[in-house]
């Protein structure tokens, strides 16, 4: 199994084992997965949280909660992934979010 390290700015091999692209592919394939588990999951909680806004007569947009968020998440990035990057794609994530919070108007 191979792990980002960014102190040393590459992959790192724990046993040696040398993967081909199909390999990748596959594990890819695997993540991709999981992450729309997980985005699935985090939209059912934007509808709860919605709900919750209509009823007590709050907005749908909290500049200063998203900001705060991707402040936090800027911070816990250990990469590759670019600090821009990840903020253009949480800013996509929290605007699905607020697409689905505004359907419970």
């Amino acid at each position: 199994m191979r792990r980002w390290t960014r102190s040393a700015g590459r992959w790192d091999t724990d046993e040696g084992a040398r993967m081909d692209l199909s390999d990748w592919r596959e594990r890819i394939d695997a993540i991709d997965r999981q992450l729309l588990v997980l985005l699935n999951e985090r939209m059912g909680c934007a509808q709860e949280i919605g709900r919750i806004k209509k009823t007590e007569g709050r907005a749908v947009r909290d500049p200063e909660r998203e900001r705060a968020l991707l402040e936090k998440l800027k911070a816990l990035n250990s990469g590759p992934i670019k600090d821009d990057s990840l903020e253009a794609i949480y800013r996509q994530i929290i605007q699905a979010a607020v697409d689905l919070e505004e359907e419970e108007d």
